[in-house]
């Protein structure tokens, strides 16, 4: 296990300085890919999109975090949708339990796949004997859009029973009660049940979140954006989340890579991250998003008059900046941008 001590950037600062916490989590993202387009994801996820993670990639992750935060260490497994690749599934979390890598906390499903009882039975019993703690259904306007209440339901009541209720998780549950119905919703309909869900369960508003719904809750001019960097953001994020091209991101920053595991394993990576050293995130972590406008409005960027936070301005200047072709060593893949 690794000590706070061990990155370079905390070597650099005074003791009375926050430092760069320990990674102790790290989000395998299985795929792009996904039968859900929401307008809220992140990561820009939709049935387009492609990649996957190799399983050999993803336990090379998973020691990796072991190596660095030891019983403190914590696997999810998310997407884009994983369960779109069972056999894959399978595949990773047999040779995981063979290696002896411990439990995963959490597997994530939109619960597209959930088409008959015998179908969930047998999987959810697979998860249940191959050290899967949790298993995380969402469902929400945005889901709802996409995927049948009817299998949210099957899948969330049928897991239950074999898992019991604590060891599964619905987001959002307070919208189990009924069929959110919002296939059959107009355009303006699903807008403004979107909108009422944003306001009840805030997000941040970046990848496909920095689209029409930013534009909602736009209501901060520059001035207000330009006091805040990100320095917290990176210094404090306990986790990361790690793409199908093996692209390290810090939190749920996604689209800003610091690192990538097909070149250096993740504990190097953490070791030594120092943002100063690095384009774009020097500026990020000392300035803020507000620190790229000069670079930006130099090559044509045209400012907005509102943003809905400093995410939304990142993610508008990053979609600027990879339009460009600049900062591609950061500012990618182009599944986060197309």
């Amino acid at each position: 296990m690794f000590e706070l001590a061990d990155n370079l950037y905390n070597q650099t600062v005074s003791p009375d300085k926050p430092k760069f916490k320990l990674w102790t989590s790290a989000g395998i993202l299985l795929t792009y890919k996904c039968p859900a387009a929401c307008d809220f994801c992140y990561y820009r996820c939709n049935p387009n999109k492609g990649g996957l993670l190799s399983v050999d990639n993803a336990l090379a992750a998973w020691k990796s975090l072991i190596v660095l935060a030891g019983s403190s260490a914590k696997i999810h497994i998310t997407g884009g949708e994983p369960f779109l690749y069972w056999p894959h599934l399978v595949e990773l979390l047999g040779k995981a339990e063979k290696l002896g890598l411990g439990s995963v906390d959490m597997i994530e499903t939109n619960a597209f796949w959930a088409d008959s009882q015998d179908v969930v039975m047998e999987r959810v019993k697979f998860l249940d004997s191959h050290n899967v703690n949790k298993l995380k259904i969402s469902y929400d306007p945005f889901h709802a859009e996409f995927v049948e209440y009817r299998k949210v339901k099957l899948l969330a009541d049928t897991a239950s029973e074999i898992l019991g209720s604590k060891r599964v998780m619905v987001r959002w549950q307070d919208y189990m009660e009924k069929d959110l119905n919002v296939m059959n919703l107009t355009e303006d309909e699903k807008m403004k049940l979107f909108t009422e869900s944003i306001k009840k369960h805030p997000c941040r508003f970046n990848g496909q979140a920095a689209g029409r719904l930013s534009e909602v809750f736009a209501n901060k001019e520059l001035a207000e954006i330009s006091k805040k960097d990100c320095s917290g953001s990176f210094l404090s994020a306990k986790g990361v989340h790690i793409d199908p091209y093996g692209n390290v991101f810090s939190g749920t920053c996604s689209g800003i890579i610091i690192g990538n595991i097909t070149k250096k394993p993740l504990e190097e990576i953490w070791r030594t991250f120092e943002p100063s050293k690095m384009d774009v995130l020097d500026v990020l972590f000392n300035e803020g998003p507000a620190g790229l406008l000069e670079k930006a409005i130099n090559q044509g960027y045209e400012k907005r008059r509102l943003y809905s936070g400093k995410c939304h301005l990142c993610t508008d200047l990053r979609q600027f900046f990879f339009d460009k072709d600049l900062y591609r060593s950061i500012v990618g893949p182009k599944d986060c941008y197309n």
